[in-house]
């Protein structure tokens, strides 16, 4: 049987560092994927969480669009299509499943599944789809998602997601070395739990 893997988009399929040029052009800044620290945007922005939240839902849609995707994400997932089940699950609305499936298919990307959950508490949808791995880039999600589902999640290291991790959240550089962990992990034969 195929293991399933639960994958995060934005910020680990996409570019984490999507959103910065929207965000210079918007409110005047000219910050760098390095200066973002933490995962809420605000204190980057220096607005009210109002004038923000309202920015964010009318560019939401325009900014999911035009994301790059991450180096080398579809080469991997390209290779991973037919080993694995994908599924994709993202705290994106599910008002905008058709702008990220027409993403999808304008990059090429093949999946089984995308849910996009509406919120960022990924573990019910973890498990509902029990999937064997999850591949994130938000901190507190790679642990919950670990501590809750006692599988192994691979972090995408970014600025914002600097904290310790504990043993089975395994911080990975890039999708290539996301590639090396797996075939590694298939090849030991490991169970979902002896991580």
């Amino acid at each position: 049987m195929k293991k399933r893997f639960g994958i995060d988009i934005d910020g680990t399929v996409t570019s984490p560092s999507a959103m910065i040029p929207f965000i210079n052009k918007a409110f005047g800044l000219n910050i760098t994927l390095n200066d973002v620290k933490q995962y809420d945007l605000n204190p980057v922005v220096n607005v009210s969480e109002q004038e923000f939240a309202k920015w964010w839902i009318d560019n939401e849609p325009i900014i999911y669009a035009e994301s790059p995707i991450a180096d080398d994400a579809a080469s991997v997932l390209a290779k991973w299509e037919n080993k694995f089940d994908l599924c994709f699950i993202s705290a994106r609305g599910p008002h905008l499943l058709n702008i990220t499936k027409k993403w999808f298919l304008d990059h090429k990307l093949n999946f089984h599944e995308i849910e996009l959950i509406g919120t960022h508490d990924k573990v019910e949808a973890a498990k509902r789809h029990k999937v064997d791995l999850f591949l994130e880039d938000k901190h507190d999600n790679a642990i919950i998602i670990h501590e809750e589902c006692k599988i192994p999640v691979l972090l995408f290291d970014t600025p914002y997601n600097q904290d310790p991790v504990p043993e089975g959240v395994i911080r990975v550089f890039s999708w290539k070395e996301a590639s090396l962990w797996v075939e590694n992990w298939m090849k030991m034969g490991l169970s979902t739990e002896a991580i």
